[in-house]
């Protein structure tokens, strides 16, 4: 008979190997319930550190590099008077007085016309003497001859502000010439006696604003003109005039008259000779549109003043502008294309900066068209364009 203590013990050992294999936990179960537990815990670790760890570093990195550009920087120095650039569009036109923000009225321009005449130097007198030796060959030999008109020379041209409302005031102080002395005064890079040239001699490159009278025998007004439709007009100069032939222009462009707008010995009025340059080279009249200065400027590069314009046309379209040039207008002889294009900060800018017009613009036509722009639409519009257009050139 078996021991039964011996059986006993080995029913505890069966019975204890089972309990002990019954509670042994599911591995399976644990491995999934781990990886799911490790998933949420290493998202929350990514949400609460790694996002900022990350920016941190950028934000390190970033100012490591902007210390290492300062420390490459050096002092600067421009000067305070630049003349007007856009993008890869770079002009001689300095704008002296004006942003294109508000108007400059009529009754803010002062204008004292003095009595003597300018003189040129001896050796500009004989540059003269060849212009009308010219004109007369040319009348002798059946051609047409140089016109010879009076014309004005600048002295000064003085800025200041009213005492409470800040507002510009504008004194312009000039002297008597004529056509053949602004040509003569035009060459001012030929070589005179002493191998120097009127540049060289006269002009301060450090001081654009300061120039004898005899050198700025010019002043004009320019006018921005925009239809009922709200198209900008354009002018090309015909390659018949002997100033800048060729070349885009602004809508009117026209010279101040000794004779014609200084009737009865008067000063002249710039307003008026916006006008009269609408009614001889569009053809239109005082009554069809608003008309508003917006800025003084000067070409460093010819020393030549202009008082730019903004006129807007009431009624007429571009369609009926195109008409009514078709009948006839005074100074016809002076363009020989017309272009119409949107006055939108966006297809001006465009414009402007085609590769056929970028450099085969009279200097202060592109600063005239911005100043426009920045009137009608307002400074940050016509920047933000400028700048996303310049941008996609680069």
């Amino acid at each position: 008979m078996a021991n039964p203590v011996g059986r006993r013990n080995g029913r505890d050992k069966i019975t204890r190997a089972a309990i002990k294999v019954s509670t042994l936990p599911d591995m399976g179960g644990i491995d999934l319930a781990n990886g799911v537990v490790g998933a949420v815990l290493g998202m929350l670790v990514a949400v609460l550190f790694q996002d900022p760890i990350q920016n941190s570093w950028y934000r390190l990195r970033a100012r490591s590099k902007s210390a290492v550009r300062g420390l490459r920087r050096r002092e600067e120095s421009s000067p305070a008077w630049r003349t007007f650039s856009l993008g890869p569009l770079h002009t001689s036109a300095l704008i002296v007085e004006g942003d294109g923000e508000a108007s400059i009225p009529a009754q803010a321009v002062y204008i004292q016309v003095l009595d003597q005449e300018i003189e040129l130097p001896p050796d500009m007198v004989e540059w003269r003497a060849e212009i009308e030796e010219e004109s007369a060959r040319l009348q002798a030999e059946g051609r047409t001859p140089l016109w010879n008109g009076p014309r004005y020379a600048v002295e000064t041209v003085g800025i200041s502000r009213t005492a409470l409302e800040e507002q510009p005031e504008i004194h312009l102080r000039l002297r008597p010439t004529d056509y053949y002395t602004f040509l003569a005064t035009q060459q001012l890079d030929r070589r005179l006696s002493d191998g120097t040239t009127p540049r060289s001699r006269y002009l301060d490159p450090e001081d654009p604003l300061s120039a004898p009278a005899f050198l700025q025998c010019s002043f004009a007004v320019n006018i921005a003109v925009v239809t009922a439709d709200d198209m900008l007009v354009v002018s090309q100069r015909s390659d018949r005039v002997r100033m800048a032939p060729g070349v885009w222009n602004s809508s009117v462009n026209e010279g101040m008259s000794r004779h014609i707008d200084s009737s009865g010995r008067s000063a002249p009025d710039l307003y008026a000779v916006a006008r009269r340059g609408m009614r001889e080279e569009l053809a239109i009249e005082p009554h069809e549109y608003a008309l508003e200065m917006l800025a003084f400027v000067l070409d460093i590069e010819k020393r030549q003043w202009s008082a730019h314009f903004y006129a807007r046309l009431k009624d007429v379209s571009c369609a009926d502008l195109q008409v009514r040039m078709s009948r006839g207008v005074a100074d016809r002889w002076e363009h020989q294309t017309i272009d119409f294009v949107p006055f939108r900060p966006s297809a001006v800018i465009k414009y402007m900066l085609r590769a056929d017009r970028i450099h085969r613009w009279a200097p202060v036509a592109p600063a005239l068209f911005h100043l426009a722009l920045v009137h009608v639409h307002s400074r940050t519009p016509v920047e933000r364009a400028a700048a996303q257009i310049i941008r996609r050139m680069q």
